[in-house]
């Protein structure tokens, strides 16, 4: 058995809003966006992150995710400079001893999505 890719799905009450920043602020273009099931796509490159309503079978009071999003990426300086002043900046960009160039900001419901770049 081959795994082939990871997909993350994030709950919100705003998907269509949710879509607009990772496109407008992130650069992602939305591949898929049904208002009837509440559930979207976006991707960029290689990287794809889904959307939807929260599960009625699972309590939501609110986007709550233990983890951050951790996106590798070959330009790290220059989505810095495209996103730095769009977005909420947990971090901003670093050089870190563990031989990574990275950044983090919170998305419009306040997931941590991080960029990195090897040094």
């Amino acid at each position: 058995m081959a795994l082939k890719n990871l997909s993350p799905m994030f709950y919100t009450e705003a998907v269509d809003e949710t879509v607009d920043f990772y496109c407008d602020v992130l650069g992602f273009t939305c591949t898929h966006n049904d208002p009837k099931l509440g559930w979207a796509s976006v991707k960029n490159d290689e990287v794809e992150i889904m959307f939807c309503l929260p599960n009625v079978h699972i309590p939501f009071e609110k986007p709550n995710f233990t983890g951050s999003i951790y996106i590798h990426c070959d330009n790290v300086a220059s989505i810095w400079e495209s996103v730095k002043d769009k977005a909420k900046v947990c971090y901003p960009i670093e050089d870190f001893d563990y031989g990574m160039r990275e950044f983090a900001i919170f998305d419009n419901n306040g997931y941590l999505i991080q960029f990195g770049q090897t040094i």
